[in-house]
């Protein structure tokens, strides 16, 4: 790296531009000349082809969105985006098909050189990889992010981003649009399963955690990639919990639940951010500086670059009406702050970025600005030097390693939620009925992307792994039978279920969703369909015991199908392994450890998280049919000892919590423990319980582990009525499992 900064430094006099250019602390001091040199040298026009981000669809022959297949790779094209408009990212796979990593090093390769012979500046190339590199032929695909959050184990979500991150370098891609941390407070959104659920502590260790797995200890690593923060922020709060449309958020609301988590991965080295593509309080986020300059850069110190999500600019006077024409929405877009537009199949925007310096409405200051900010992430991650890799240096990709950990990554997302009777596990000789619309296909274990941006191409391109059916079809040789009873919203062979089930003695049930994401997503009601709720009717009238498989993104409603079913299990998208992991769960190989990150409503107009306040509570009025961190095991995991190191915390204290876990049942198993506390009194009405702390353990049966949580000041803040961060004298309840502890909170 030190010579082709010396080399450039030879040709460009940079030292009386450094003070115009921003300097960024995650350089080093000769980066940052560079970045400063590079600013100088390039044109206006080179500059707004480095705020600008297309779809690789225009870089082959065809029609964007329905390439031919295979892809045909077009110099004429190629020329055309990166020769003449001089772009400087591209995102996204080739539509209709899935290359191999040699592929995409072919073609990537090809752009890289075309830019470096035209601009000398690399492209940088980004993905959504939110469950595994799943553009890429191959690749280890694991549990959906709400599926990771509901194993409770950050440590295994770490390892987990440090395999998508592995994968997708082999496969020359360095910039990760990963990890969501949009915190889903409305369960109808259909990208919950995205979000690493409701809680804002949860979606910020999660994200931590991701994060760290991604970036490593420096992003320029060969096995590591830059992540990008989605999306900032609010965008997991749509009032009508449809996607992309309005959320209003009071201040002392946006910065309790959708700024934390931001503000801590942004603390721990995130250099890149997507911003959220909805609007708040009547304002577009893409257009509002004050998110995006005054908070996000100006108080939360984010130093690094700001792209838009998926022709958001564009959307603008498309959709949002508070611009008129293109060139207006660009001009908002850049004055509130962002630094690249994902134009994705238009070209217009650097033209017009152009212009609009040339007629005096943005100033090529501002311009600079952004691009340094481009820059700087592709110095960070060493592109300048290398900007293609070779297969062949990444032996372990789609290999024996990964994919046990993504075996546990659905064995630890599948959550049992009931199980009355002791049904489960199934009985070595009971006959077994599979029956329902998600039992044979793997989009309803995978979800959105998943190969293409809706999951629908999931059977085909997974079709060595086992559906639910298949899976419990290996683990209980010669006993199963299958029906599919319904489509997912049509009655099917209903009669040929009800006949099987009376010759079963027990029923799998397997209801649900299909795989979906974004606006195709969007339902009018939490409530299943009819035909699913008809067929459990039918079954149910057999008499035999029914355990019920809620395999979906998000909470669907089934108060009356759980309430008649002995068993109940919540598959949010486990991943290609989530049918092993199932029928594993269900033969007993596997003891279930998976928790709601969630709450799991029991009403269409009962939708209250858990944290909620204690006017929403009154007359029992607060009921859900499954509460948030809730989920049950196959041995029992038993409290005691509950101790706190001191009855007085002062602000500079670190408190000490312990409780002894015992696994009082006759199996091993894993399980999380959740540390919540309770403001008794407020300035501001407090929460019932919010989480404070968790971790995760391992016990073998009669074993017992004290685990110890250690609480400051700041865990236990709140956003006060001036809208900032406060720990208010006061006493404060611990509450872990169903024991409890007080302590006061004194202020020196």
């Amino acid at each position: 790296m030190r010579t082709i900064y010396s080399l450039l430094f030879a040709t460009l006099a940079c030292t009386c531009v450094r003070a115009q250019t921003p300097t960024f602390s995650f350089l080093s001091d000769e980066q940052n000349e560079f970045v400063a040199s590079e600013i100088q040298r390039l044109t206006l026009k080179q500059k707004a082809g480095q705020m600008t981000q297309v779809a690789v669809d225009l870089v082959f022959e065809g029609q964007t969105y329905v390439l031919t297949v295979p892809p045909v790779f077009s110099e004429e094209k190629l020329n055309h985006v990166i020769g003449e408009q001089e772009i400087g990212s591209i995102l996204n796979v080739p539509s209709r098909s899935i290359p191999t990593p040699a592929e995409y090093r072919e073609y990537i390769g090809k752009i890289q050189e075309k830019a470096m012979a035209t601009t000398g500046v690399p492209v940088i190339y980004g993905q959504d990889a939110v469950h595994g590199a799943n553009y890429v032929k191959g690749s280890t695909l694991y549990a959906q992010p709400l599926g990771v959050a509901a194993s409770f184990n950050t440590e295994l979500a770490t390892e987990l981003a440090r395999i998508t991150a592995y994968e997708l370098k082999a496969a020359s891609i360095p910039w990760n649009f990963s990890p969501a941390m949009d915190v889903g407070r409305h369960p109808a959104w259909p990208r919950t399963w995205e979000s690493f659920g409701e809680d804002t502590y949860v979606n910020q260790q999660f994200g931590l955690a991701m994060l760290h797995g991604y970036q490593g200890d420096g992003i320029s690593g060969k096995d590591n990639v830059v992540a990008c923060l989605k999306h900032f922020t609010g965008y997991g709060a749509p009032a009508s919990g449809r996607d992309r449309t309005p959320a209003y958020l009071p201040e002392r609301q946006l910065r309790e639940h959708y700024l934390p988590q931001f503000q801590a991965a942004i603390d721990s080295g995130a250099i890149t951010i997507m911003i959220n593509s909805g609007e708040i309080n009547g304002v577009p986020v893409h257009t509002s500086k004050e998110l995006l300059t005054d908070i996000l850069r100006n108080e939360m110190g984010f130093e690094g670059l700001l792209v838009s999500d998926w022709q958001d600019v564009r959307y603008l006077y498309e959709r949002h009406k508070v611009a008129s024409n293109l060139k207006e929405a660009v001009r908002m877009a850049i004055g509130a702050g962002m630094d690249m537009s994902m134009t994705a199949v238009t070209t217009e925007f650097p033209d017009v970025v152009v212009e609009l310096v040339q007629e005096g409405e943005l100033s090529e200051s501002r311009i600079d600005t952004s691009v340094a900010r481009i820059l700087a992430v592709k110095v960070a991650l060493g592109l300048y030097e290398k900007n293609v890799w070779d297969p062949e240096e990444f032996p372990d990709f789609g290999g024996e390693r990964f994919a046990r950990k993504a075996l546990q990554s659905a064995e630890e997302a599948i959550v049992l939620l009931k199980n009355d009777g002791l049904p489960l596990p199934i009985a070595a000789d009971q006959r077994i009925l599979v029956v329902g619309p998600t039992a044979d296909n793997m989009r309803s274990l995978n979800g959105g992307w998943t190969y293409s941006w809706q999951g629908q191409e999931a059977d085909r391109y997974l079709e060595d792994f086992h559906t639910i059916r298949e899976a419990i079809q290996r683990q209980f040789p010669g006993r199963v039978t299958y029906a599919s009873g319904a489509s997912f919203d049509t009655l099917q062979d209903v009669t040929t279920a009800v006949s099987l089930a009376r010759e079963s003695d027990i029923i799998v049930l397997c209801v649900g969703e299909l795989s979906y994401t974004e606006d195709p997503g969007n339902i009018n009601s939490l409530v299943l369909p009819l035909a699913q709720r008809t067929l459990f009717d039918e079954l149910h009238q057999v008499g035999k015991p029914i355990v019920l498989v809620m395999a979906a993104g998000r909470p669907r409603l089934m108060t009356g199908l759980a309430n008649r079913s002995k068993a109940v299990l919540f598959a949010p998208y486990p991943g290609p392994r989530g049918g092993e992991a199932i029928a594993s769960i269900l033969s007993g190989r596997i003891n279930p450890s998976g928790r709601l990150p969630l709450t799991y409503p029991r009403h269409t107009n009962a939708l209250v998280q858990y944290d909620h306040k204690p006017t929403e509570a009154r007359n029992g009025t607060y009921n859900p049919l499954f509460e948030f961190g809730y989920g049950l095991s196959y041995t029992d995991f038993v409290y005691s000892d509950l101790s706190v190191s001191s009855r007085v915390m002062n602000p500079n204290d670190t408190m000490e919590i312990s409780v002894r876990v015992t696994n009082e049942g006759q199996r091993a198993g894993k399980h999380s423990v959740l540390l919540y506390t309770s403001d008794l009194v407020a300035s501001v009405t407090p929460s019932v319980k919010r989480l404070r702390k968790f971790t995760k353990i391992h016990l073998e049966p009669g074993e017992n582990q004290i685990v110890t949580f250690n609480l400051m000041p700041r865990d236990i803040s709140f956003v006060g009525r001036d809208n900032r961060a406060i720990t208010e004298p006061g006493t404060f309840r611990i509450s872990i499992g169903e024991l409890t502890a007080e302590f006061d909170y004194e202020p020196e």
